[in-house]
């Protein structure tokens, strides 16, 4: 395989990778994957594309997904080492899935459509295959932009897709202009159906923008934010102070003569305490909110199994105790004796390797248990998606940390009123990750028509309204509170109603009628 060919390839990855948060430079991934497209119909034989495809994907992933070395970098001395493997093992196993589609692609034929279409299934399956991971798919490059409203009917995944079939109109025109002056004719107009593409949609964002939002619903919320770097936030000399700054946030009056808020929300895992043992934490939460109710995050207890859990002191607003949608009315059912917490929400999609390990007898040897929040098992996920009631707030889809990368895990219950994040990004540092990850909550929000609240140890900490615009934050590495009134949702989104499902059987029968011409074409010659 030509080297200078690899090499290409890999640059062609790292320049759409610059579409990803902080860039946010979607014509960067366009021309990345236009030119990944180009290699590919380059590839004269269905191996040569295979090692084309993963070397773009290598270099796509090791630029976006840089920031998966900062967990390693929390204890340097024991686990830096460790860094450039985990971010070159992640990033070439991420890069199968690209080097498959490649493959596939080329056996089925030279058309780059349908290089386009397995491009898009590979996303799909690295989104649901050994329990998932679609961050940084392409079409998120359009977070930022109108483009982004298309999620709404078309979800991240179709979105994705065409931003493929996009990049090999792109990487057909330049074929077609290499040919004859006909030929170049043709690649013109080639050229010019994806930017009508994208126009049309750049559009039809503008226009669903420039509608107004339903009426807000009158609900004060104060989002907290400690700033409690990670290689501190569980060392004991630290613990007081993060946990002290959080009830002077907790207890601050509103700024300008305006009420206290109707519900204050602490990021994940902010209480140094279980919830089982809480000691005093709980008491002194509920005293300084004084009667305003608190969700919280913290780790919980339970017959020899830890959780990593949201908690809600003061429950529903109206003092019923209503357990529908698998609620937990009565906190003795968790061993919770005399305490204010009225509801609990265990995380149930756990982080690999970050939050439980598959075999930690043999991996704690190696030192891998460094990295769960619970070292050597990890935490127990919880049963699933389940509302909780936080009666005048509403009924929210609680969410933890990593929950909110999945758009999948957004469904299953009765549509909530908002959707509510609480996380701790400080593993992510300071950079490209903790940006993603907001980026990724602004596309839940639009994909839903849903509000979506998030609440972050170091940042950022938003209130993004039902078509992913960030109407208030506190930005990353900084300390302090913001009161803000939870927006309206909007309709019901065609996208919340059917998920993944249609463009999955879609692009797998596009998929089997093009192996089946092929194959048919085959037998004709």
């Amino acid at each position: 395989m030509n080297r200078k060919i690899l090499a290409l390839a890999f640059a062609a990855g790292a320049l759409a990778a610059l579409g990803q948060a902080p860039f946010s430079l979607w014509p960067a991934t366009l021309l990345g994957l236009a030119v990944l497209a180009f290699l590919h119909h380059r590839s004269t034989t269905a191996r040569r594309a295979a090692w084309s495809g993963w070397f773009g994907g290598l270099g796509y992933f090791v630029v976006s997904l840089n920031w998966i070395i900062e967990p390693f970098l929390v204890d340097a001395a024991s686990t830096g080492w460790m860094a450039p493997f985990a971010l070159v093992g992640l990033a070439g196993g991420l890069a199968l899935f690209w080097a498959l589609a490649a493959y596939l692609a080329r056996r089925s034929g030279a058309g780059l459509w349908r290089w386009a279409l397995l491009m898009g299934l590979a996303g799909l399956a690295r989104s649901y295959l050994f329990t998932g991971f679609p961050w940084a798919l392409p079409g998120y490059a359009w977070t930022e932009t109108p483009v982004a409203q298309s999620v709404a009917w078309i979800g991240p995944h179709g979105l994705n897709t065409l931003t493929m079939v996009f990049a090999a109109a792109l990487a057909t025109a330049a074929l077609l202009f290499q040919t004859s002056a006909s030929a170049r004719r043709r690649a013109a107009l080639m050229l010019a159906a994806p930017l009508a593409g994208i126009a049309l949609l750049w559009g039809f964002g503008l226009q669903r923008l420039a509608q107004p939002l339903p009426e807000a619903t009158g609900v004060t919320v104060r989002l907290l934010q400690p700033n409690a770097a990670q290689e501190q936030k569980w060392d004991p000399d630290y613990m007081p102070v993060f946990f002290n700054r959080l009830l002077d946030f907790t207890a601050a009056p509103a700024l300008d003569g305006a009420p206290r808020p109707d519900l204050i929300i602490w990021p994940e895992t902010s209480v140094p305490a279980y919830l089982e043992f809480p000691g005093e934490t709980l008491n002194r939460v509920e005293a300084a909110a004084a009667g305003v109710p608190v969700v919280l995050g913290i780790q919980r207890y339970d017959e020899g199994r830890a959780y990593n859990s949201m908690a809600v002191l003061g429950g529903n607003q109206d003092g019923s105790a209503d357990g529908s949608n698998g609620s937990i009315a009565d906190t003795g059912s968790i061993g919770i004796n005399a305490s204010p917490v009225t509801d609990v929400y265990d995380k149930a999609h756990l982080v690999p390797f970050g939050e439980y390990l598959p075999f930690p007898e043999l991996l704690a040897r190696i030192g891998l248990s460094a990295f769960t929040a619970q070292k050597g098992y990890g935490f127990t996920p919880g049963p699933g998606p389940r509302l909780l009631d936080l009666g005048a707030a509403g009924k929210v889809m609680p969410l933890i940390c990593y929950e909110a990368i999945f758009p999948q895990d957004l469904r299953g219950t009765e549509r909530p009123d908002w959707i509510l994040q609480i996380t701790n990004d400080a593993w992510f540092g300071n950079g490209a990750g903790p940006l993603q990850h907001v980026a990724q909550a602004k596309m839940r929000a639009i994909e839903q028509g849903l509000p979506f609240l998030r609440a972050a140890n170091t940042g950022v900490s938003t209130v993004i309204d039902a078509r992913g615009q960030s109407l208030v934050a506190l930005p990353l590495n900084t300390q302090g509170w913001v009161d803000a009134t939870l927006p309206g949702a909007l309709p019901v989104t065609l996208y919340s109603r059917t998920g993944d499902m249609p463009l999955t059987a879609l692009l797998l029968l596009l998929a089997l009628i093009s192996l089946r011409w092929r194959r048919q074409k085959t037998v004709d010659a």
